[in-house]
C-alpha cells in the first residue's frame, strides 16, 4: 500500500524553501547595493566589482539550487522511510510475515526499523499467547463440564428413583449409598480441579525450604496406607536418614501421593510398591516402583496430560488429573519426572528434584 505524502510535511517543506529563497534574494540585493556603493565611491574599480558581483550571484544561485536539492532529497528519504514503516505495520496488522525491512547498517533509521520489528514480534507473541490461553481455558471448561456431568447425572438419577418409586428400606439404603459415593467422587473432583487451576494460574506460591525427604514421603504414604492393607500390597521404603534438600513439603507430598495412589489403583492384590531415594550431585532421585499392570509404550508420553486415561484402564475409576498435577508441582520446583514401564510387569516413576 502506497501512502500519500503528509500535508503538514509538504507545508513545512514549502515554508522552509520560501524562507531560504527570501534569504538568498536579500543576500543578492545586499550584494548588488554594496557593489553600487563601492562603484560610486571608486569608479576606477567598476569592472572588478561587476566581476566579483557576478561570481557572488553565480555562487548564491548554485548554493540555492544545491540546498533546495538537498532538502528535497532529505524529504524524499523521510517520506520513503515512513512509507516503509507503514507497509511493515500494515503487514503486521494483516499477520503477513513475508514483509522484511532488510536493513543491515547502523544508521539511526535502521535502528528505528529494528526496534519496530522487535515491537511487532512482541505484539505477535502476546497475540499467540492470548489465543493459546483462550484455547486452554476453552479446553479446560469443556473437560470440567464433561467430568462433572457423569456424577451429577448419577445423583439426579438416584434421587429421582428415590422420589418416584416405592422402595424397600434396603433398596433405599442402597440408592442412598450410591448417591454418597457419587457425591464423594464429585467432591474429590472439585478439590482436584481447584488444585489444578491454582497451579495453572500461578495462585499457588511454592515454599522451598530445607526438609527431610523421608518426612515428606511418610506424609504421602499416610494417605494410601489403609487401602494398601486392604489390597494386601506390600510397601517398602529405602531412604537414608537426613537426606535434606529444598522443596515444598506439602505440595511435594501431594505429587508423591498422586503417583502412589495410581500405583495402588493399578496394582493387583498381593502386589508391591517400592520407594527408593538416591541423592545425586545435583538432584535427589525418588523412584516409585510398582508391580502393576504397566503402561503401553505409546501412551507414556500422554499420561501427564490433563484428563488423559489409558485405553486399558477405562473400567478402573479415575479422571486423569493426578499425574498432571504431579508434573506441575515438580516442574515448578525445577525438577522433572521420567517413566519406565513394561506391560504386565509394572512401572517406575522417577522424580528428580534439585538439591
Amino acid at each position: 500500500m502506497k501512502y500519500k505524502n503528509d500535508v503538514s510535511m509538504k507545508t513545512i517543506y514549502i515554508v522552509f524553501s520560501s524562507i531560504f529563497t527570501v534569504l538568498c534574494i536579500i543576500l543578492l540585493l545586499v550584494s548588488i547595493v554594496s557593489s553600487n556603493n563601492i562603484i560610486a565611491l571608486y569608479p576606477e574599480v567598476t569592472e572588478q566589482v561587476y566581476s566579483f558581483l557576478l561570481l557572488q550571484i553565480i555562487f548564491i544561485i548554485l548554493f540555492f539550487l544545491v540546498a533546495i536539492g538537498f532538502i528535497g532529497v532529505i524529504r524524499f528519504k523521510v517520506v520513503e522511510f515512513l512509507d516503509k514503516i507503514c507497509v511493515v505495520i500494515d503487514s503486521a496488522i494483516s499477520q503477513n510475515r513475508k514483509c522484511s525491512l532488510n536493513v543491515f547498517d547502523e544508521t539511526l533509521l535502521s535502528k528505528i526499523e529494528s526496534k519496530l520489528k522487535q515491537l511487532i514480534n512482541i505484539v505477535d507473541n502476546e497475540r499467540k499467547h492470548f489465543f493459546n490461553e483462550k484455547d486452554s481455558v476453552k479446553g479446560l471448561i469443556s473437560d470440567i463440564s464433561h467430568q462433572i456431568k457423569t456424577p451429577l447425572a448419577n445423583i439426579l438419577m438416584y434421587n429421582s428413583t428415590l422420589i418416584e418409586r416405592e422402595l424397600t428400606k434396603e433398596q433405599q439404603k442402597k440408592f442412598l449409598n450410591n448417591m454418597k459415593i457419587q457425591i464423594i467422587k464429585l467432591q474429590w473432583l472439585m478439590e482436584s480441579l481447584i488444585k489444578m487451576s491454582r497451579l495453572e494460574t500461578g495462585m499457588v506460591s511454592l515454599n522451598l525450604s530445607i526438609y527431610s525427604i523421608d518426612e515428606t514421603i511418610a506424609q504421602a504414604l499416610s494417605g494410601i496406607y489403609l487401602k494398601a492393607q486392604q489390597k494386601n500390597i506390600n510397601i517398602s521404603v529405602e531412604c537414608k536418614n537426613n537426606i535434606k534438600f529444598p522443596h515444598d513439603k506439602k505440595w511435594t507430598s501431594e505429587a508423591i501421593f498422586n503417583i502412589l495412589e495410581n500405583a495402588l489403583k493399578y496394582t493387583s492384590n498381593g502386589g508391591s510398591i517400592d520407594i527408593k531415594v538416591n541423592p545425586w550431585e545435583m538432584f535427589t532421585k525418588i523412584d516409585i516402583i510398582d508391580s502393576g499392570i504397566g503402561i503401553d509404550e505409546c501412551e507414556i508420553n500422554n499420561i501427564f496430560k490433563r484428563f488423559y486415561r489409558g485405553t486399558n484402564v477405562q473400567e478402573i475409576e479415575g479422571v486423569g488429573i493426578g499425574l498432571y498435577i504431579t508434573r506441575e508441582i515438580i516442574s515448578r520446583q525445577n525438577g522433572y519426572i521420567k517413566v519406565k514401564s513394561e506391560k504386565g510387569v509394572g512401572s517406575t516413576f522417577s522424580i528428580f528434584l534439585l538439591n
